[in-house]
């Protein structure tokens, strides 16, 4: 169940003082003790869920702009692969959302880029903050001290990424132009209409870490109005939001989970993990055991029609030899390129492993989310 702004006891002060806060203060003590080995046990777990559920109800929500350069690195990995649903030579449309400082857009361009040089990129950035997003389409940084955040922002590249992806001049760093062409930026805040209407349908949506600082209600609604930018059979992937607010939302309107690196992609930001449960936008540990882990725990989703999909496939010929026409996935199209040759292009210190054949079909995700299956039931029925 979401928390609401209305929730009366976590506001509560006796002589005025809050009895949840100094309960938290305590209880924030307590937690730095246990060993992080032991957030795994169930009853671990759920004394986490309950301080984590308290902090959500009691904390001011307040945006924040910073960011980090590859901050997760296996979501960019199936960032890669799902860019495989635009042929070669052709066009991906993509927005990111709450763009920030710029970092995420960079390295997902890198990381494309880098991958498929042939690929037309057409990225539409948006922040709603305007010094942000001047800093963003500046792309120029300063090594030694941090922007809007406490730390490094390149603390999770490697000097070969640096070199790749920026001309240093002295302190400074400057994104370097291949990775910055096709870039359009705007001002403007995501739950307008306005904003919306002006990039249209998206092959890829990036909603990352700002739907947090919303209260439940307005994320789900700006969620909602989110995945109205994705094209019939496109992507939206949602990290940094409550995990209630996207499952409730991904099951009701029938959104197909990508369960192609999802505990991976979990695991990847290492600051989400490393917050919960002491502080709102913390990420809890994976549990397996829960009936809708894979709708909750996913943060990537397939949305649209499957038959648009389906039509569209058909009409390009990618068909069976019975005719039937071939469900798209991550999975299947990076293994459609592979076969194809359009990896001819890309360097050899680039080449990757073939995805997991064990991944599961988007058809057997929601199946099994519907009826509370979980993955290792799936793959029983398969065998």
């Amino acid at each position: 169940m979401t928390e609401h702004n209305s929730d009366k006891g976590s506001h509560l002060k006796i002589f005025g003082k809050s009895p949840v806060a100094g309960f938290l203060r305590v209880n924030q003590s307590v937690w730095k003790r246990i060993p992080a080995s032991w957030t795994g046990f169930p009853v671990i777990r759920a004394y986490g869920q309950m301080l984590n559920a308290l902090v959500r109800r009691s904390a001011d929500r307040t945006q924040y702009f910073g960011t980090f350069f590859l901050r997760n690195r296996p979501q960019l990995e199936l960032i890669r692969r799902l860019s495989y649903q635009v042929e070669n030579n052709s066009t991906l449309n993509m927005a990111v959302l709450g763009c920030s400082n710029g970092a995420e857009v960079y390295s997902i361009l890198s990381t494309l880029r880098s991958a498929r040089p042939e690929l037309k990129v057409n990225l539409h950035a948006v922040d709603i903050s305007p010094d942000v997003l001047a800093l963003a389409q500046q792309g120029t940084y300063s090594i030694s001290s941090p922007e809007l955040v406490g730390e490094s922002i390149f603390q999770r590249i490697t000097e070969e990424e640096m070199e790749k992806m920026f001309d240093r001049d002295e302190d400074k760093v400057t994104v370097k132009s291949w990775v910055r062409e096709g870039t359009h930026w705007h001002l403007g805040d995501v739950r307008s209409q306005e904003i919306l209407e002006r990039l249209g349908p998206q092959d890829i949506v990036v909603a990352n870490n700002f739907l947090c600082h919303m209260r439940p209600q307005q994320a789900e609604a700006c969620l909602n109005g989110i995945a109205r930018l994705v094209k019939a059979g496109g992507y939206l992937v949602a990290s940094g939001i409550d995990l209630e607010v996207r499952k409730k939302t991904a099951m009701e309107k029938k959104w197909k989970p990508v369960a192609e690196l999802l505990e991976a992609i979990h695991e990847g930001d290492t600051a989400l993990r490393r917050d919960w449960p002491m502080n709102y936008w913390g990420l809890e540990p994976l549990d397996k055991n829960r009936k809708d882990w894979i709708y909750r725990y996913a943060a990537v989703f397939q949305i649209g029609d499957p038959a648009a999909l389906q039509n569209r496939d058909s009409l390009s010929g990618n068909e069976h030899g019975d005719g039937s026409s071939a469900t798209r996935t991550p999975l299947g199209n990076d293994q459609q390129a592979r076969e194809s040759g359009h990896r001819k292009a890309r360097p050899r210190d680039q080449e990757e492993q073939a995805p997991s054949a064990g991944s599961f079909s988007e058809l057997e995700l929601s199946d099994a989310a519907a009826h509370g299956r979980t993955a290792e039931a799936v793959s029983r029925r398969r065998r």
